[in-house]
């Protein structure tokens, strides 16, 4: 016998699927604008005159942005910086979490090295002594210098060290009583198990390398080792118009400061939201469910 759902019920789901429905629109409004903006022209757009659909199309902004050997380099840039940053990054935090999430008897010092890490959350050795070890080290216009600064992330390293600390206890047990040392139990164990706090933390890690422009700028002494968030930061918001060529200049007439950085905003962001739907599922997928059978 199949239950029909009542009128309230029916008229709940109704209004909740209307509800979420306005929000994901009101959520995709400021995106949609964006785009638009950046689909029109330099001169409706300073005139306030686009709103959800573009006025006076051009690509003009986008062109300025693909169309140049430059703009090209840079995102070819900041593309090795992601992948190579990531997987850095991603190794060292696994390595890092696991001996942390043990406990006492097992690692007598995991407090000490804990407060160490924490420590470095709270202070650090400035600006300047940073860039001097950089220096130091030959990794000015490498992309090391982008790379090594940022290949570990005490956050991320904390979360995924409590992930750890959450997995059945008797996982590790079963591994040991098989002959499996910290290594084997590590990389066929816990990180299988680990795969949604990694795809977290991962995202977290890609995101944070390529919005970066700021270590561009210090540690890159010429424009053609830019990556391409710091590239942008000296074009179009500058408006620096000193590593343009002459044929460039009429382009950047037809720009406006409002169609730049929309531009600006999609090609930042166009990676990431590519990347994202292959993540998403890892954030809602089971961890261990059904991993200890009792």
């Amino acid at each position: 016998m199949v239950i029909k759902p009542s009128f309230g019920r029916r008229a709940f789901q109704v209004s909740n699927l209307t509800f979420l429905a306005f929000i994901s629109f009101l959520c995709l409004m400021p995106i949609i604008h964006i785009l638009a903006i950046s689909f029109s022209s330099g001169s409706a757009a300073a005139a306030g005159k686009v709103a959800l659909w573009p006025v006076e199309f051009t690509t003009a902004a986008y062109d300025n942005v693909f169309g140049k050997p430059e703009y090209i380099r840079a995102f070819g840039i900041s593309i090795q910086r992601v992948v190579v940053g990531t997987a850095l990054s991603m190794l060292l935090t696994i390595v890092t979490a696991y001996p942390l999430s043990k406990d006492r008897n097992t690692f007598r010092l995991r407090t000490v090295y804990a407060w160490i890490f924490v420590f470095t959350i709270l202070f650090n050795g400035g600006l300047i002594p940073t860039y001097l070890t950089i220096k130091s080290l030959g990794l000015i216009d490498s992309l090391g210098a982008l790379v090594f600064p940022m290949a570990i992330n005490v956050f991320n390293v904390i979360l995924l060290l409590n992930f750890y600390r959450n997995l059945p206890k008797e996982l590790e047990d079963a591994s040991r009583i098989d002959g499996a040392g910290h290594f084997s139990t590590l990389w066929k164990i816990y990180v299988p198990l680990s795969l949604p706090a990694l795809a977290t933390t991962g995202l977290f890690t890609m995101v944070g390398h390529w919005n970066s422009w700021f270590d561009g700028m210090l540690y890159m002494n010429h424009p053609e080792n830019y990556p391409l968030q710091t590239f942008l930061q000296t074009i179009i918001i500058k408006m620096d118009f000193r590593f343009l060529k002459s044929e460039n200049v009429e382009l950047m007439l037809q720009l406006s400061d409002r169609t730049s950085r929309a531009a600006q905003i999609f090609v930042a962001a166009f990676p990431i939201l590519i990347v994202y739907p292959f993540l998403q599922r890892f954030f809602i997928k089971g961890i261990v469910m059904g991993s200890v059978k009792e």
